[in-house]
């Protein structure tokens, strides 16, 4: 069955101050490979742009086994799963070695690129013949993230020109630099992420400034984004001690 299958070195800029990978750098090798898949099997960015379609990414949960470290070698599969009527799943295994150290399944819309509506895979991938792998890299389907109704205001993000992306919306990986920087570097140094359930409610973009609010019930931490009273991104982080 398919995959596409790329390989990744930990550099230097990749890693936090633990020398740990960064959730934002993981996430983008992760959007790297799924954006070359794309290319690969006809429907990335330039096969569909030209017709005014764009893929969004819905929702993430990704699981990391233990801290992936400066200098490891990273290979990355994933595969597309058959598209449902308006929501399109993707699958990511990451090793090092022979060792599996993350897994993650996504959910990815096509939008509209003018107007941002949701459009039916239909739209793109009407009489499709691919052959797609049926296998899941993770089996979650808890996709639903409550509202943080209790949170404490942590960080306050004002939008800039390098968060956008050619969507000129802030980059879905920017977000998780900004969830984390709610926490202080004395949270952080004795934890490491074993896993994240991300849902992006609403885009945000340029002058806007993004609150986060923050909840904590012992190693599980819920995040939520807003501009004004309006949820943008919501996330549910499990850490682990290390």
């Amino acid at each position: 069955m398919y995959r596409n299958i790329r390989d990744y070195e930990i550099r230097y800029t990749d890693v936090d101050f633990k020398d740990e990978l960064k959730l934002s750098s993981l996430m983008s090798m992760l959007e790297e490979s799924a954006c070359c898949s794309a290319d690969e099997l006809g429907f990335g960015y330039d096969d569909i742009s030209p017709r005014g379609i764009g893929f969004i990414l819905a929702n993430w949960y990704i699981e990391v086994a233990r801290p992936i470290k400066l200098g490891e070698r990273l290979t990355v599969h994933t595969w597309p799963m058959k598209p449902k009527t308006t929501i399109f799943f993707r699958e990511f295994e990451v090793y090092s070695g022979e060792e599996k150290v993350c897994a993650a399944t996504t959910r990815w819309c096509m939008v509209d690129i003018k107007t941002f509506a949701v459009l039916p895979t239909s739209a793109f991938f009407e009489n499709d013949t691919r052959e797609y792998n049926d296998c899941r890299a993770l089996e979650f389907n808890s996709w639903r993230l409550a509202p943080v109704n209790d949170g404490v205001k942590s960080y306050v993000k004002a939008v800039s020109a390098s968060d956008y992306d050619h969507y000129f919306h802030v980059n879905n990986t920017k977000y998780a630099d900004i969830c984390l920087d709610a926490f202080t570097v004395d949270e952080l140094a004795g934890r490491s992420i074993e896993n994240v359930q991300i849902t992006y409610v609403k885009q945000c973009k340029f002058g806007e400034a993004l609150e986060i609010y923050r909840r904590d019930d012992g190693d599980l931490s819920y995040l939520e984004g807003r501009v004004g009273d309006e949820a943008r991104v919501r996330f549910k982080i499990k850490f682990r001690r290390i």
